[in-house]
């Protein structure tokens, strides 16, 4: 099964609170909506987590394209840094979290990326940051346990 992807990430502040959106479409016609948002995070990890989302939200194999307005995520997969980072154990590399848990999920599928202008007019990536806005702004947002516990730790020691 062929589906394709829209994915979005938001932050109000960086870090802020911040959302996710994502739009999955398959050739049936059928759509699904994901969105979520956390009290404190990153725009990068939004755009990540969105992929990822949509990605754990697949029931079985598929050829996946995903487009994004995120370099970050699609340069990193495309261009293949992400595989280099992953065998250098992440080191000195933010949201490894999120890039380990990306690298699982799209193992599964057969995963292409392709980069889209934000805020350009194209109607799902609209869609999708409409989605994370709107996700960042809720009440009671829980927190963003991956950067959280990496933000706790960075300050857990004093500097020499």
């Amino acid at each position: 099964m062929r589906v394709v992807v829209y994915t979005d990430g938001s932050s109000r502040g960086n870090p802020g609170p911040g959302g996710y959106g994502a739009i999955l479409m398959t050739e049936k016609g059928h759509k699904k909506h994901l969105s979520e948002g956390f009290r404190k995070t990153t725009n990068n990890r939004m755009e990540l987590l969105s992929v990822i989302k949509a990605l754990e939200a697949l029931k079985r194999p598929c050829d996946v394209l995903i487009f994004s307005d995120s370099k970050y995520v699609v340069d990193a997969v495309e261009k293949g840094w992400v595989f280099g980072w992953a065998k250098k154990g992440f080191a000195k590399k933010k949201n490894p979290d999120l890039w380990r848990r990306y690298l699982n999920v799209a193992q599964r599928h057969k995963v292409k990326f392709e980069w889209v202008k934000g805020h350009n007019g194209n109607e799902y990536n609209e869609k999708c940051d409409r989605l994370a806005v709107s996700a960042a702004t809720r009440e009671n947002l829980p927190p963003d346990e991956g950067y959280e516990n990496e933000d706790e730790q960075a300050g857990f020691f004093t500097a020499d």
